[in-house]
């Protein structure tokens, strides 16, 4: 079968198109990922694929109590693009997503010494960050973020009723670095 040269141009030209699409359609045109934690009203949510479509930005252990090991692990994921703003900037952008993950941790032996693990998910926090004040009426809306905690099997229903009681005291002394805990992802660092 014999195809003409132009046919091949078009088709190569055409799936180039195609890929450089695909490459942008999840983005916003300021960077920040499509599939944030809050729709255009202010309900926030746990983004459906963050694990596939967010960078990994560190981990957390956060220590047992009178026992060796970790009580919980943090695990910590960005929208696409949030890292390297923020290398850029030294902040996050506007409509940038946090993701942690809350795990129950389990601590036992193993070859390499005592060792803690992920066990069993708790939940997720959520931040999506908003200097414009965007939803001033949203009791989830403040300082800079949107705030909300989710329980594990409920990640579109938030258990926090209002950031300033429920969030933002656990981040008061991060208050220097927009909230954020900053020191504990290596990626943000340039």
């Amino acid at each position: 079968m014999h195809i003409p040269k132009g046919s091949l141009l078009f088709a190569a030209s055409a799936l180039v198109g195609v890929l450089i699409v695909s490459a942008c359609a999840p983005q916003s045109n300021t960077g920040v990922a499509v599939n944030s934690g809050a729709d255009a009203a202010g309900t926030l949510r746990v983004p459906a694929d963050y694990r596939d479509t967010y960078q990994y930005l560190g981990t957390w252990a956060v220590a047992a109590d009178g026992t060796p090991g970790s009580k919980e692990m943090h695990i910590v994921y960005a929208s696409p693009g949030a890292a390297a703003g923020h290398r850029a900037t030294g902040t996050f952008a506007d409509g940038t997503t946090l993701v942690k993950e809350v795990f129950e941790a389990t601590t036992g032996p193993m070859t390499t010494g005592t060792v803690s693990h992920t066990k069993a998910l708790k939940g997720w926090f959520v931040m999506v960050k908003d200097s414009k004040n965007s939803h001033p009426d949203n009791k989830l809306w403040g300082d800079g973020w949107g705030w909300a905690w989710f329980d594990q099997g409920a990640p579109t229903k938030t258990k926090s009723t209002d950031y300033k009681t429920d969030c933002l005291t656990c981040h008061l002394p991060a208050n220097a670095t927009d909230s954020i805990y900053v020191d504990g992802y290596p990626v943000l660092k340039k």
